[in-house]
């Protein structure tokens, strides 16, 4: 398996509640199947698909909306390795490469968990601040990146 095809592709969103920007506020769910696991929604993008095509698809299939629109996008690929525990189930990848979105959540938009193959059970929203204290360890690193740049562009 060639480098390229170690990484799993795969689309992430950042996504902040309808009072964005005045109230800078993040999306984050908790995985049904690891305890007190938090994280940004994400999944892969299927042979064929396009990015953006995969972005919205995955919306719905994990919060159960397509609500909301794109605010800025991560401009490259960013990649992360799983750990030990996770790439056992995720053979043959060793990882994901991702693209990243910041996404603003229209003011009427419903989050829905219970989705035909559910993997949250809760969301909350918190600040910029509090982030990464709440997220997966293996993640921070890609989360602590593509924020910051956020930030230094002034979106957040």
């Amino acid at each position: 398996m060639s480098l390229q095809h170690e990484y799993r592709p795969n689309v992430a969103m950042i996504i902040v509640s309808h009072r964005y920007p005045e109230k800078k506020e993040i999306l984050i769910a908790e995985r049904n199947d690891l305890l007190d696991i938090w994280q940004f929604p994400q999944g892969g993008i299927d042979k064929g698909e396009e990015v953006k095509e995969a972005l919205f698809r995955e919306m719905k299939e994990e919060i159960g909306t397509l609500d909301a629109e794109i605010v800025a996008e991560y401009p490259k690929w960013i990649s992360y390795d799983f750990p030990t525990k996770v790439a056992d189930k995720m053979k043959p990848y060793k990882g994901q490469t991702q693209r990243y979105f910041l996404m603003k959540l229209g003011e009427n938009a419903e989050i829905n968990l219970e989705t035909e193959h559910p993997e949250f059970s809760d969301y909350k929203f918190v600040s910029v601040k509090d982030l990464l204290s709440l997220t997966a360890h293996f993640k921070k690193p890609v989360y602590e990146q593509v924020v910051n740049y956020f930030k230094n562009e002034g979106l957040l």
